[in-house]
């Protein structure tokens, strides 16, 4: 059984802003009922931009309706701006958080806010209609997947069907959420070194080298010592079997070279001393 709050389960027991409004400044929907959940969110906004009143239908669980609930409530007051920058953790955080399983019916909220916000701007919101699906038994696009994995900085498989539903029914679709996973870590991952310091480039290329080189290197007998940093020269020498080894040059350029390069920065140059 999860562990709900208090503010959960009065959200839920005690829904506020249930229904439709009549001549709504904006209608945005988030979920389906194929994948067990649905929203559909209403706003009235003034002519200042203002929202003056929000109300949802929603078919799910309790969390979905605590998370709708709440939502109405975060949005009233502010201009569409302001609620444009609403996150979905946000979300949880007004309820007192919500178990892992569950923050999918955060998402749920955040993504029926955005389509009401585009609509409100007049936006075109049938365009997700021709985005590339992933995940084929929850209609999950390849768009929602990365701004869920983005946003909420998700790191494994769990995380994402906790958040997304994704994955979470035949499976097929867990290696490109995977390689989706992978690629947007390893983009935060890169940055640019001529902002860091000496002291934080050594630590990060220190990182990389023993969680991703030193380790392969060491299943042949060889090692690698990081001697120095300038610039955006890394100077190490090779131990071991690799100091002797005629491959040398093409462990360091084609493996310790391309490993910092694709964890740290293109602009690292390689030099053996």
């Amino acid at each position: 059984m999860w562990d709900y709050t208090d503010k959960v389960m009065d959200h839920y027991k005690n829904p506020r802003n249930v229904g439709e409004i009549e001549n709504s400044s904006a209608v945005g929907e988030a979920g389906s009922l194929v994948c067990g959940d649905a929203l559909k969110l209403y706003l009235k906004v003034d002519e200042k931009g203002v929202i003056t009143d929000a109300k949802f239908q929603t078919f799910g669980c309790g969390s979905a309706v605590a998370s709708s609930s709440v939502l109405t409530e975060m949005v009233k007051g502010l201009t569409i701006d302001e609620a444009a920058k609403i996150t979905n953790q946000q979300i949880a955080d007004a309820l007192g958080g919500l178990p892992p399983q569950k923050m999918h019916c955060s998402v749920m909220g955040h993504e029926a806010l955005e389509s009401a916000i585009a609509n409100y701007r007049g936006e075109d919101t049938t365009t997700h209609c021709d985005e590339k699906i992933i995940c084929k038994c929850y209609h999950v696009t390849e768009n929602s997947l990365r701004e869920a994995i983005e946003q909420n900085n998700l790191t494994d498989l769990e995380d994402v069907m906790n958040y997304t539903k994704a994955g979470g029914a035949c499976g097929q679709c867990h290696v490109a959420i995977q390689k989706m996973i992978d690629e947007i870590r390893n983009k935060k991952e890169k940055v640019d070194i001529k902002n860091m310091s000496v002291t934080q480039l050594v630590l990060k290329v220190n990182n990389v080298i023993e969680k991703h080189i030193a380790p392969e290197l060491r299943k042949d007998g060889g090692d690698i010592e990081l001697i120095d940093v300038k610039d955006n020269k890394i100077y190490v020498s090779l131990k071991g079997m690799c100091k002797s080894c005629k491959f040398s040059s093409n462990t360091l350029k084609n493996f310790v070279e391309a490993s910092l390069k694709e964890h740290i920065s293109p602009d690292i140059e390689v030099v053996e001393v």
